[in-house]
Protein backbone atom coordinates (compact mmCIF):
# COMPACT_ATOMS: atom_id res chain seq x y z
CA UNK A 1 0.00 0.00 0.00
CA UNK A 2 1.17 3.29 -0.98
CA UNK A 3 1.77 6.26 1.54
CA UNK A 4 0.93 9.43 1.75
CA UNK A 5 4.46 10.15 1.00
CA UNK A 6 5.13 7.94 -1.99
CA UNK A 7 2.31 9.88 -3.65
CA UNK A 8 3.31 13.17 -3.06
CA UNK A 9 6.74 12.28 -4.81
CA UNK A 10 5.34 10.80 -7.71
CA UNK A 11 2.92 13.81 -8.43
CA UNK A 12 6.04 15.97 -8.12
CA UNK A 13 7.84 13.51 -10.74
CA UNK A 14 4.91 13.81 -12.74
CA UNK A 15 4.32 18.06 -12.82
CA UNK A 16 8.36 17.94 -13.11
CA UNK A 17 8.09 15.65 -16.27
CA UNK A 18 4.93 18.12 -17.86
CA UNK A 19 6.49 21.26 -17.04
CA UNK A 20 9.51 19.95 -19.06
CA UNK A 21 7.41 18.49 -21.68
CA UNK A 22 5.79 21.79 -21.82
CA UNK A 23 8.57 24.01 -21.07
CA UNK A 24 11.76 22.63 -23.09
CA UNK A 25 12.13 24.48 -26.44
CA UNK A 26 14.53 24.04 -29.21
CA UNK A 27 15.49 27.08 -30.90
CA UNK A 28 16.69 26.49 -34.67
CA UNK A 29 19.96 27.58 -36.34
CA UNK A 30 19.47 31.57 -37.89
CA UNK A 31 16.07 31.69 -36.23
CA UNK A 32 15.27 34.08 -33.22
CA UNK A 33 12.18 33.71 -31.10
CA UNK A 34 10.29 36.37 -28.55
CA UNK A 35 9.20 35.27 -25.31
CA UNK A 36 6.30 36.43 -23.69
CA UNK A 37 5.33 36.19 -19.80
CA UNK A 38 1.45 36.58 -19.02
CA UNK A 39 1.43 38.81 -22.51
CA UNK A 40 4.54 40.71 -22.10
CA UNK A 41 7.72 41.11 -23.64
CA UNK A 42 10.43 39.14 -21.56
CA UNK A 43 13.34 38.11 -23.27
CA UNK A 44 14.25 36.56 -27.23
CA UNK A 45 15.82 33.49 -27.64
CA UNK A 46 18.65 32.34 -29.89
CA UNK A 47 19.60 29.69 -31.38
CA UNK A 48 19.84 26.22 -29.15
CA UNK A 49 18.17 24.48 -25.96
CA UNK A 50 15.87 26.97 -23.50
CA UNK A 51 13.28 25.81 -20.71
CA UNK A 52 10.42 27.97 -20.03
CA UNK A 53 8.04 28.44 -17.53
CA UNK A 54 4.78 26.63 -18.59
CA UNK A 55 1.87 28.32 -18.68
CA UNK A 56 3.63 31.18 -17.49
CA UNK A 57 5.88 31.41 -20.93
CA UNK A 58 4.93 31.69 -24.20
CA UNK A 59 6.92 32.46 -27.38
CA UNK A 60 4.65 34.62 -29.39
CA UNK A 61 6.67 35.21 -32.41
CA UNK A 62 9.79 33.72 -34.06
CA UNK A 63 11.46 35.10 -37.13
CA UNK A 64 13.77 33.82 -39.75
CA UNK A 65 17.56 35.76 -39.46
CA UNK A 66 18.16 34.60 -43.38
CA UNK A 67 17.92 36.44 -46.37
CA UNK A 68 14.30 36.46 -47.36
CA UNK A 69 13.25 37.20 -51.16
CA UNK A 70 9.78 38.70 -51.63
CA UNK A 71 8.33 39.38 -54.89
CA UNK A 72 6.93 43.01 -55.24
CA UNK A 73 3.57 42.25 -57.80
CA UNK A 74 3.36 44.41 -61.03
CA UNK A 75 1.36 47.54 -61.06
CA UNK A 76 0.79 50.24 -63.62
CA UNK A 77 3.04 53.35 -63.51
CA UNK A 78 3.05 56.54 -65.40
CA UNK A 79 6.21 57.65 -66.71
CA UNK A 80 6.85 61.95 -67.35
CA UNK A 81 5.90 62.02 -70.64
CA UNK A 82 2.30 60.47 -69.78
CA UNK A 83 2.88 56.90 -71.11
CA UNK A 84 1.85 53.82 -68.47
CA UNK A 85 4.22 50.74 -68.26
CA UNK A 86 3.63 47.85 -66.01
CA UNK A 87 6.60 47.41 -64.08
CA UNK A 88 7.64 44.33 -61.15
CA UNK A 89 10.32 43.66 -59.12
CA UNK A 90 11.84 42.11 -56.29
CA UNK A 91 13.14 42.48 -53.24
CA UNK A 92 15.95 40.99 -50.52
CA UNK A 93 15.62 42.14 -47.00
CA UNK A 94 16.63 40.48 -43.54
CA UNK A 95 15.26 40.29 -39.80
CA UNK A 96 18.07 42.22 -37.45
CA UNK A 97 16.13 43.25 -35.03
CA UNK A 98 13.56 40.41 -33.63
CA UNK A 99 12.52 42.79 -31.25
CA UNK A 100 11.31 45.68 -33.44
CA UNK A 101 10.30 43.42 -36.06
CA UNK A 102 7.74 41.55 -33.62
CA UNK A 103 6.36 45.44 -31.94
CA UNK A 104 7.77 47.76 -34.57
CA UNK A 105 4.95 46.80 -37.30
CA UNK A 106 2.40 44.21 -37.69
CA UNK A 107 3.94 43.10 -41.28
CA UNK A 108 6.87 44.10 -42.14
CA UNK A 109 6.89 41.95 -45.85
CA UNK A 110 3.76 43.65 -47.03
CA UNK A 111 4.47 47.00 -45.70
CA UNK A 112 7.83 46.55 -47.77
CA UNK A 113 6.14 45.21 -50.13
CA UNK A 114 3.59 48.27 -50.56
CA UNK A 115 6.37 51.00 -49.79
CA UNK A 116 8.33 49.45 -52.43
CA UNK A 117 5.07 49.76 -54.68
CA UNK A 118 4.56 53.36 -54.04
CA UNK A 119 7.75 54.56 -54.05
CA UNK A 120 8.65 52.96 -57.59
CA UNK A 121 5.62 55.08 -58.80
CA UNK A 122 6.97 57.72 -58.00
CA UNK A 123 10.15 57.44 -59.30
CA UNK A 124 9.16 55.90 -62.32
CA UNK A 125 6.74 59.31 -62.72
CA UNK A 126 10.01 61.53 -62.70
CA UNK A 127 11.60 60.13 -65.87
CA UNK A 128 10.49 59.91 -69.40
CA UNK A 129 9.87 56.07 -71.03
CA UNK A 130 12.70 55.86 -73.02
CA UNK A 131 14.82 56.51 -69.91
CA UNK A 132 12.97 53.90 -67.74
CA UNK A 133 15.70 51.04 -69.29
CA UNK A 134 18.58 53.14 -68.81
CA UNK A 135 18.24 54.43 -65.33
CA UNK A 136 16.91 51.09 -63.90
CA UNK A 137 19.84 51.15 -61.38
CA UNK A 138 19.01 54.72 -60.24
CA UNK A 139 15.37 53.55 -59.66
CA UNK A 140 16.57 50.43 -57.68
CA UNK A 141 18.62 52.52 -55.44
CA UNK A 142 15.57 55.03 -54.93
CA UNK A 143 13.49 52.53 -53.87
CA UNK A 144 16.15 50.82 -51.66
CA UNK A 145 17.01 54.31 -49.91
CA UNK A 146 13.31 54.98 -49.18
CA UNK A 147 12.43 51.34 -47.77
CA UNK A 148 15.55 51.09 -45.75
CA UNK A 149 15.16 54.24 -43.95
CA UNK A 150 11.18 53.23 -42.77
CA UNK A 151 12.47 49.88 -42.27
CA UNK A 152 14.67 50.53 -39.36
CA UNK A 153 12.09 50.94 -36.98
CA UNK A 154 10.65 47.36 -38.07
CA UNK A 155 14.05 45.80 -37.28
CA UNK A 156 14.40 45.07 -41.32
CA UNK A 157 17.80 45.73 -43.79
CA UNK A 158 16.61 45.67 -46.91
CA UNK A 159 19.42 44.52 -49.11
CA UNK A 160 18.59 44.74 -52.63
CA UNK A 161 15.47 46.23 -54.72
CA UNK A 162 15.82 44.98 -58.77
CA UNK A 163 13.34 45.61 -61.17
CA UNK A 164 12.17 42.37 -63.25
CA UNK A 165 10.59 43.66 -66.11
CA UNK A 166 8.72 46.85 -67.69
CA UNK A 167 6.15 46.32 -70.17
CA UNK A 168 4.96 49.22 -71.80
CA UNK A 169 1.93 49.05 -73.51
CA UNK A 170 1.37 47.25 -77.17
CA UNK A 171 1.27 50.19 -79.47
CA UNK A 172 4.61 51.81 -77.77
CA UNK A 173 6.45 48.83 -78.00
CA UNK A 174 5.59 48.72 -81.77
CA UNK A 175 6.65 52.58 -81.99
CA UNK A 176 9.74 51.52 -80.23
CA UNK A 177 10.35 48.66 -82.36
CA UNK A 178 10.55 50.95 -84.78
CA UNK A 179 12.07 53.89 -83.99
CA UNK A 180 14.81 51.23 -83.47
CA UNK A 181 15.02 49.90 -86.77
CA UNK A 182 15.13 53.54 -88.55
CA UNK A 183 18.32 54.10 -86.01
CA UNK A 184 20.12 50.74 -87.51
CA UNK A 185 19.33 51.42 -90.56
CA UNK A 186 20.18 55.34 -90.18
CA UNK A 187 23.74 53.58 -88.32
CA UNK A 188 24.36 51.49 -91.26
CA UNK A 189 24.06 53.71 -93.90
CA UNK A 190 26.30 56.26 -92.47
CA UNK A 191 28.69 53.25 -91.86
CA UNK A 192 28.55 52.65 -95.76
CA UNK A 193 28.81 55.89 -96.59
CA UNK A 194 32.40 56.70 -94.37
CA UNK A 195 33.49 53.57 -96.21
CA UNK A 196 32.74 54.80 -99.43
CA UNK A 197 34.71 58.13 -98.58
CA UNK A 198 37.40 56.23 -97.02
CA UNK A 199 37.83 54.09 -100.29
CA UNK A 200 37.51 57.41 -102.26
CA UNK A 201 40.59 59.41 -99.76
CA UNK A 202 42.94 55.97 -100.11
CA UNK A 203 41.92 56.11 -103.94
CA UNK A 204 42.97 59.60 -104.22
CA UNK A 205 46.26 59.23 -102.36
CA UNK A 206 47.43 56.28 -103.65
CA UNK A 207 46.93 58.23 -107.15
CA UNK A 208 48.94 60.55 -105.55
CA UNK A 209 51.23 58.68 -104.86
CA UNK A 210 51.51 56.85 -107.93
CA UNK A 211 52.11 60.43 -109.95
CA UNK A 212 54.51 61.51 -107.49
CA UNK A 213 56.61 58.48 -107.68
CA UNK A 214 56.35 58.41 -111.60
CA UNK A 215 57.49 62.32 -111.99
CA UNK A 216 60.40 61.37 -109.20
CA UNK A 217 61.14 58.59 -111.94
CA UNK A 218 61.32 61.02 -114.41
CA UNK A 219 63.71 63.16 -113.06
CA UNK A 220 65.98 60.65 -112.15
CA UNK A 221 65.65 59.20 -115.39
CA UNK A 222 66.39 63.16 -117.06
CA UNK A 223 69.03 63.27 -114.73
CA UNK A 224 70.84 59.81 -115.55
CA UNK A 225 70.28 60.41 -119.16
CA UNK A 226 71.76 64.35 -118.99
CA UNK A 227 75.05 62.62 -116.63
CA UNK A 228 75.64 59.98 -119.42
CA UNK A 229 75.07 63.03 -122.21
CA UNK A 230 77.74 64.79 -120.18
CA UNK A 231 80.13 62.13 -119.87
CA UNK A 232 79.71 60.76 -123.15
CA UNK A 233 80.55 64.21 -124.95
CA UNK A 234 83.52 64.68 -122.19
CA UNK A 235 84.69 61.53 -123.54
CA UNK A 236 84.49 62.89 -127.34
CA UNK A 237 86.09 65.48 -126.52
CA UNK A 238 89.14 63.88 -124.61
CA UNK A 239 89.49 61.15 -127.72
CA UNK A 240 89.04 63.94 -130.49
CA UNK A 241 91.57 65.86 -128.70
CA UNK A 242 93.77 63.31 -127.75
CA UNK A 243 93.54 62.37 -132.05
CA UNK A 244 94.54 65.73 -132.57
CA UNK A 245 97.32 65.59 -130.55
CA UNK A 246 98.79 62.47 -131.85
CA UNK A 247 98.13 64.02 -135.40
CA UNK A 248 99.95 67.15 -134.67
CA UNK A 249 103.09 64.83 -132.82
CA UNK A 250 103.02 62.55 -135.78
CA UNK A 251 103.40 66.13 -137.91
CA UNK A 252 106.67 66.66 -135.76
CA UNK A 253 108.50 63.86 -136.56
CA UNK A 254 110.19 63.56 -139.96
CA UNK A 255 108.24 62.15 -143.20
CA UNK A 256 105.32 63.04 -140.78
CA UNK A 257 104.16 65.36 -143.86
CA UNK A 258 104.83 62.78 -146.35
CA UNK A 259 102.19 60.78 -144.60
CA UNK A 260 99.57 63.08 -144.39
CA UNK A 261 100.28 64.15 -148.17
CA UNK A 262 99.40 60.30 -148.87
CA UNK A 263 96.97 60.25 -146.66
CA UNK A 264 94.73 63.10 -147.68
CA UNK A 265 95.18 61.76 -151.71
CA UNK A 266 93.97 58.82 -150.58
CA UNK A 267 91.24 60.36 -148.69
CA UNK A 268 89.96 62.72 -151.76
CA UNK A 269 89.74 60.23 -154.36
CA UNK A 270 87.41 57.93 -151.99
CA UNK A 271 85.10 60.61 -151.41
CA UNK A 272 85.09 61.87 -154.70
CA UNK A 273 84.49 58.23 -155.63
CA UNK A 274 81.11 57.82 -153.29
CA UNK A 275 79.66 61.37 -155.07
CA UNK A 276 78.06 59.18 -157.69
CA UNK A 277 76.41 57.05 -154.82
CA UNK A 278 74.87 59.24 -152.83
CA UNK A 279 72.21 60.99 -155.72
CA UNK A 280 71.55 62.10 -159.06
CA UNK A 281 73.18 65.25 -159.17
CA UNK A 282 76.83 65.15 -158.41
CA UNK A 283 79.07 68.85 -157.31
CA UNK A 284 82.25 68.56 -159.40
CA UNK A 285 85.24 71.21 -158.33
CA UNK A 286 86.79 73.28 -160.96
CA UNK A 287 90.03 71.28 -161.05
CA UNK A 288 89.08 68.39 -160.80
CA UNK A 289 91.68 66.98 -162.84
CA UNK A 290 94.54 68.88 -160.59
CA UNK A 291 94.35 65.99 -157.75
CA UNK A 292 98.25 67.11 -157.28
CA UNK A 293 97.29 70.81 -157.18
CA UNK A 294 94.83 70.14 -154.28
CA UNK A 295 96.96 68.27 -152.56
CA UNK A 296 99.68 70.51 -152.60
CA UNK A 297 97.31 73.53 -151.48
CA UNK A 298 96.42 71.19 -148.23
CA UNK A 299 99.63 70.62 -147.42
CA UNK A 300 100.36 74.26 -147.89
CA UNK A 301 97.54 74.90 -145.26
CA UNK A 302 99.15 72.24 -142.92
CA UNK A 303 102.52 73.55 -142.90
CA UNK A 304 101.09 77.13 -142.74
CA UNK A 305 99.35 75.84 -139.30
CA UNK A 306 102.73 73.45 -138.20
CA UNK A 307 104.67 76.81 -138.49
CA UNK A 308 102.49 78.82 -136.25
CA UNK A 309 102.97 75.94 -133.63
Amino acid sequence: MLTPSVVALGAVAVLLIVVLIKGAVIVPQKTAAIVERLGKYSRTLEAGFHVLIPFVDRIAYAFSLKEQVMDVPAQVCITKDNVSVEVDGIIYLEVQDAYKAAYGIDDYLRAASQLAQTTLRSAIGKIDLDKTFEEREKINNEVIDAIDQAAMTWGVKVLRYEIKDITPPISVKEAMEAQMTAERQKRASIATSEGVRQSMINQSEGEKQRKINEAEGHAQQVTLVAEADAKRIAMVAQATAKGINMVAESLMVQGGLEALNMRLAEQYIAQFGNLAKTGNTILMPANVGDVAGMIASAMATVKSSKGDL
